[in-house]
């Protein structure tokens, strides 16, 4: 399956810079993959080193213009993304052997390219707002009366089946 947003950039032994720019089409597709009001735009500037080893380091910046619904209200947030990007681009199969949550994330290339466009498009997923808020919007203040009573303590259905156990 292609992804919504796909970009294969050719790999060379000469550091380039690459620029990814998402057609509204795209961005309509990635607003119902992320399952949010909108994405109006969404850009990337890459600059790719080869490093030791044979693979690439990929950095840049992430922008996106998004519009969320509010957790509160569900009146639409309009939200601008600005966010690093770091990625490792590996030779052709070697296995992502990172584990360090603070490391870049590693790609996986394919016959000298690699699909910078999906990883793109899964950085600006990591990058969201999980919590949108309209300004000014607040969750209503609990009526004391209406709290939820805890619930009286229940004896352990697994209690029975110890005693046959034990039986």
């Amino acid at each position: 399956m292609k992804p919504e947003f796909s970009r294969l950039v050719r790999l060379s032994a000469e550091p380039r810079e690459v620029t990814l720019e998402a057609t509204p089409a795209e961005c309509a597709a990635l607003a119902r993959r992320f399952g949010i009001l909108g994405v109006a735009s969404v850009s990337a500037g890459l600059r790719i080193v080869p490093e030791p080893g044979g693979s690439w380091r990929a950095r840049g910046r992430l922008l996106a213009r998004v519009e969320q619904a509010c957790v509160v209200t569900l009146e639409p947030v309009s939200q601008a993304v600005d966010a690093p990007l770091d990625l490792r681009i590996l030779e052709e199969g070697a296995e992502p052997a990172d584990d360090d949550p603070d490391s870049p994330d590693e790609i996986e290339s394919q016959g000298g390219q690699v699909e910078l466009g999906e990883a793109v498009a899964e950085q600006l997923s990591l990058a969201l707002d999980p919590y949108p808020r309209a300004e000014g919007a607040e969750l209503p203040p609990m009526d004391p009366a209406e709290e939820p009573e805890t619930p009286a303590a229940q004896p352990n259905p697994f209690a029975a089946l110890a005693k046959l156990r034990q039986g």
